[in-house]
């Protein structure tokens, strides 16, 4: 939900004097919870949305920002958020146990057909060859989101710039002729104390493909790799088209009123 850095990188949207007075209790004593100045839903038409900021992202930890996310919060390149919306709960953390997974039929199928794409995990980094994929991405895929005119400089801040554990995979694909092969889909990654987040995937917009599930499937094999109890997947909304393939991986939890619940 790249909407929520946008809006505070762009206006400096917190609204003065609004700390938010409910404190995590497991966030420490120096951070401190903002609600953003309303702004248009980029999910659900004719809505309004808020956030509320933890900040500053240097007083969080990885272990704080961990518990965070147990608690329906999110990164968004330098911004940990969640939903803060008067008027609206639509939005819902979901994770996936992944020992507790099995891929269904369509899922497989997608794991068949991409199984010759290699990974590779690298650092967070600029490269112009991921950028260029980033906005073909952007443009087929999300054209007028505002994020298909994205420069250099807010491509890093979104997904470059990290305060946590962070990490990039390539997703290439062999060629004959080209030694590194060709770069199909980038991955940002966050290792959690209890799992990874996926943070953002981009990836070549080619028909009859499906590299975004098969991309899931590789996270959830990192994850159970890894010792890592849980996949983080972001928010999902169930009037929202864009998000239904998340609740197609089985079985998976929602953040519902402060527990964690089988959806």
């Amino acid at each position: 939900m790249a909407i929520c850095s946008r809006i505070l990188v762009r206006t400096g949207c917190f609204e003065a004097g609004q700390a938010v007075t409910h404190r995590p209790t497991l966030a420490p004593a120096e951070v401190l919870f903002y609600a953003t100045a309303a702004y248009p839903c980029s999910y659900l038409a004719g809505r309004v949305a808020r956030s509320q900021v933890a900040s500053p992202i240097e007083a969080i930890d990885n272990t704080q920002y961990s518990l965070l996310v147990q608690h329906g919060f999110r990164r968004s390149g330098p911004f940990i958020y969640r939903p803060h919306c008067e008027q609206c709960q639509a939005c819902r953390s979901i994770r996936l146990p992944v020992a507790q997974f099995s891929p269904n039929r369509s899922q497989k199928r997608a794991q068949t057909r991409h199984a010759q794409l290699t990974a590779t995990v690298i650092e967070p980094c600029f490269s112009a060859e991921h950028y260029a994929l980033y906005q073909l991405y952007q443009k087929t895929r999300h054209a007028g989101g505002g994020m298909d005119h994205d420069d250099v400089a807010q491509y890093i801040e979104f997904l470059v710039r990290t305060n946590v554990a962070s990490f990039m995979v390539e997703f290439r694909q062999s060629t004959s002729d080209n030694a590194a092969g060709v770069l199909k889909m980038v991955s940002i990654i966050d290792r959690l104390d209890d799992g990874l987040s996926a943070v953002y995937t981009f990836y070549s917009p080619e028909p009859q493909h499906a590299y975004g599930t098969f991309n899931v499937l590789w996270q959830i094999e990192q994850a159970k790799r890894m010792s890592l109890p849980h996949l983080y997947l972001g928010y999902w909304i169930g009037s929202c088209k864009k998000m239904s393939y998340k609740t197609r991986f089985k079985p998976h939890e929602l953040y519902v009123h402060g527990e964690w619940v089988r959806g």
